[in-house]
């Protein structure tokens, strides 16, 4: 019998079993009901999905980007660059109060590594790989990881910083390689895949059409003949490849308009990006593997492009060609016949669209190549075969311009030739003679005493000045103090520089 004391506890006990028991019959129904019995399912959906000959065409174009991707993934790499740069200390350490305690000055600078990936195209079996110029400019360590996780350390064969192609190689043999294709073939339209590896994310592709071809102007390169494309090209995406449909690499990926602040600004991609033409990249480095330097033809004109009013004037029927403006005695241009005056409007065949086409063209041939150069000349068709010789150094190709050496005085100066344009567009008189700066480094000699773009430089050293090729051969002597005649506004000026300014 049970005490009075043990009811209410023994109660409650059996009120918890009796709760206990029916929360627990209450999920054994729900389990059941929830769990698949034999030959029962959940209700998912079913059926084979869409057919038809128009799926079939579908699946058809998937099977084929798989195998693009197949063939051309596994010769893709990343490349990982190291820096050691200098970094100054911090300003604090300049601070008078800092340096009664610490002595000083503080301007011993510090090194740091810094890291940088990119990507690349390995182009021949024994590991010769294409990649871009920015990508292991100054780099003091160079990794190369493979599709397949090996990792190697890679050599700079050469680089050119004009097209910002660079050539590298890996101890490797028995690679895969991507085939190079006819750039010139490209239209636009034309389905082209984009390969590398975008924020770090390894062997990436990503697919669009050309979107245009012989895109200049856009101040990357001092050679500018690129491929646009919406293929989405990002950051890390450098120097990997743009191919067509049968696998060939057609283009290098290097620039893109970015959702950041313009062209390479560090956001992502917007639908425009620019690949270096697969010619230009061949060109190039069979040029750096075989000689180490890039020898590039050389026509020996000054270039420019063609408004309506000049159009009209030289019996142009349209504004496509490049109108010779000059021609540099006893160059190429000048012993074939060239004048000044006439319109190049097609190169062996092909149709010249503007200036900045005819520059890449002509760099993209060897010394020694026989070309044909179609002009108009008073509103009449010639052609004329036309043997291109080396390109001088520092002489930009066909644009009349020239960049002055580092040792000189005149260093930082780029200066073109002063054209017809370009006198009217500065107001000179016809016969003046001279070359105009196009653009000087703000930290150089000629800078400091207030040189600026716009200036025409008439003599150096009291000696005349008639085109880049003068102005090259004085500034490359101007290793002193340098005087020179220029014209501001309309006026004479004369300028001395010191190579201490």
């Amino acid at each position: 019998m049970q005490s009075e004391s043990n009811k209410p506890r023994n109660s409650t006990l059996l009120r918890s079993a009796g709760w206990l028991a029916t929360v627990g019959l209450v999920l054994l129904v729900t389990l059941m009901v929830l769990r698949p019995g034999p030959g029962r399912g959940l209700a998912l959906a079913d059926g084979k999905g869409l057919e038809g000959s128009d799926i079939s065409v579908l699946a058809s174009e998937n099977r084929a980007f798989e195998r693009i991707a197949e063939s051309v993934t596994p010769a893709i790499v990343n490349i990982q660059t190291t820096q050691v740069v200098n970094v100054q200390q911090s300003p604090f350490f300049q601070d008078p109060f800092f340096r009664q305690f610490f002595g000083g000055p503080f301007n011993i600078p510090r090194k740091q590594r810094e890291h940088a990936l990119g990507s690349g195209v390995i182009v021949t079996p024994d590991g010769i790989i294409v990649t871009n110029n920015h990508v292991v400019a100054k780099a003091t360590d160079i990794r190369v990881m493979l599709a397949d996780k090996r990792v190697f350390t890679a050599k700079v064969i050469g680089t050119d910083p004009d097209t910002d192609v660079a050539v590298i190689r890996i101890d490797a043999k028995d690679l895969p390689t991507v085939p190079f294709g006819d750039s010139s073939a490209l239209k636009v339209g034309h389905i082209v895949l984009a390969f590398g590896n975008p924020f770090g994310l390894n062997f990436t592709v990503t697919r669009g059409i050309v979107s245009a071809v012989g895109r200049a102007g856009l101040g990357i390169e001092s050679f500018e003949d690129f491929i646009q494309t919406d293929a989405a090209i990002n950051p890390g995406n450098s120097g990997g490849a743009l191919v067509d449909i049968h696998g060939r690499l057609i283009g290098l990926n290097t620039a893109i308009v970015s959702s950041g602040s313009g062209m390479d600004g560090g956001g992502g991609s917007v639908g425009i990006g620019f690949a270096i033409p697969a010619n230009i990249v061949k060109h190039v480095m069979e040029s750096l593997v075989k000689t180490g330097k890039v020898e590039r033809g050389y026509l020996g004109v000054s270039v420019g492009d063609l408004s309506e009013k000049l159009a009209q004037q030289f019996k142009v029927p349209d504004v496509a060609g490049a109108m010779v403006e000059d021609v540099t005695p006893g160059s190429p241009a000048a012993r074939a016949g060239l004048k000044a005056g006439d319109v190049i409007r097609s190169l062996d065949g092909r149709t010249v669209a503007s200036k900045d086409e005819l520059t890449s063209a002509i760099a993209s041939r060897d010394p020694g190549t026989v070309v044909k150069v179609g002009i108009l000349r008073d509103g009449k068709s010639e052609t004329f075969s036309v043997t291109l010789g080396s390109r001088p150094a520092n002489l930009g190709l066909a644009t009349g311009t020239a960049k002055v050496p580092s040792g000189s005085t005149l260093r930082g100066l780029t200066v073109q030739n002063l054209t017809p344009p370009l006198r009217e567009q500065l107001g000179l008189p016809a016969d003046t003679s001279g070359v105009v700066i196009a653009r000087i480094d703000p930290s150089s000699p000629a800078a400091q005493v207030g040189l600026r773009p716009g200036d025409v430089i008439q003599e150096v050293d009291r000696q005349r000045v008639r085109n880049v090729s003068d102005f090259e051969r004085l500034a490359s002597q101007a290793k002193g103090e340098v005087l020179l005649r220029i014209i501001r506004d309309g006026s004479g000026v004369f300028v001395v520089i010191s190579p201490g300014d």
